[in-house]
């Protein structure tokens, strides 16, 4: 929890931000309208494709105030062409349940309205910026805890390692974390070593996910001198079978203090895919228990086979 100087820090941010923060940045989309809490993340992407201003339940309200026990908002950041509602219907109640105020937003969207987690990662991160600094001035919080998916953890590390936001978050969990990129088993290599190929994979997914190909300039440039900041709790949640960040261990983080977990050591039987994580009740205990680690529980383990999940949100998605 900040101390009456870090306090201070945050009023005079979200002061400043109110006068000088760019435009483009002002009014990230923070989703509001009513929607149901979903079993698993092919049924939220499938609900998500044609109610795409859905909330996820408990989030997003401005008039939620923090306790004593849980005085930080969480702010969840999905992933690549996602919405805060597709990756996040199933954490979200459990996080208002427990007694956080928590958040989420759309940010990164494509040119055409259609796709979020689009755009390059910096401006994407100088959205949740703008945005953390409004929760914070309707909250009264002196800061907030941020929870990543995918691109929305580099999204996440981007503004708190980058843009000042060490000062204004006390925790940052990573869940598939792209911290040093995924090789996509060996095409990512492939289209960087082809002219031009990176570009055509922008304009085909977003700059956003080009950027976190292994090896990127992006992420030497966000990792170069450490891959933390001091004063923050970083926790990287991973799985030994995601199917997009190979070698796994590229999830991880690498500073002393870094916190990193894989899911299989604490639940063998656990083969959770990327795809499926933020619906997997073992990586969502897993980051509860992070936030809010006076009342941490081991996980029920739940068995879930290799491969379990991953082709219905591949045909969700399309």
């Amino acid at each position: 929890m900040r101390g009456p100087r870090r306090s201070l820090i945050t009023l005079v941010l979200v002061a400043a931000a109110a006068l000088l923060a760019p435009s483009a940045h002002a009014g990230p989309l923070m989703p509001i309208a009513a929607a149901p809490e979903q079993p698993d993340h092919a049924d939220a992407i499938r609900y998500a494709a044609s109610n795409r201003d859905a909330a996820p339940p408990g989030a997003n309200d401005m008039g939620c105030k923090p306790t004593a026990a849980h005085p930080n908002p969480v702010v969840l950041v999905h992933g690549t062409d996602a919405t805060a509602y597709s990756d996040w219907a199933g954490f979200a109640p459990i996080l208002k349940a427990a007694g956080f105020c928590v958040f989420a937003i759309n940010y990164g969207t494509s040119p055409d309205g259609k796709s979020n987690g689009y755009g390059v990662i910096e401006d994407s991160a100088a959205q949740l910026k703008s945005m953390t600094l409004s929760i914070l001035q309707a909250t009264g919080a002196g800061a907030v805890d941020v929870v990543g998916y995918s691109q929305g953890a580099a999204v996440a590390r981007y503004f708190v390692n980058r843009l000042g936001g060490a000062y204004v978050v006390d925790r940052w969990v990573g869940i598939a974390s792209p911290t040093y990129g995924g090789t996509m088993y060996g095409v990512a290599p492939v289209v960087q070593a082809v002219p031009g190929a990176t570009g055509v994979v922008a304009g085909e997914f977003g700059p956003g996910l080009a950027q976190l190909m292994a090896g990127s300039d992006f992420l030497e440039r966000l990792n170069a001198g450490g891959d933390t900041v001091p004063g923050v709790e970083y926790t990287s949640i991973a799985t030994r079978v995601d199917e997009v960040i190979q070698p796994y261990t590229n999830a991880l983080l690498r500073d002393p203090g870094a916190h990193n977990i894989v899911v299989q050591d604490v639940c063998p039987d656990t083969e959770v895919a990327h795809f499926t994580f933020t619906y997997d009740p073992t990586a969502l205990r897993l980051a509860l228990n992070a936030l809010d680690p006076a009342n941490a529980r081991p996980p029920t383990c739940v068995p879930v086979p290799l491969g379990a999940g991953i082709l219905d949100v591949v045909l969700a998605s399309h």
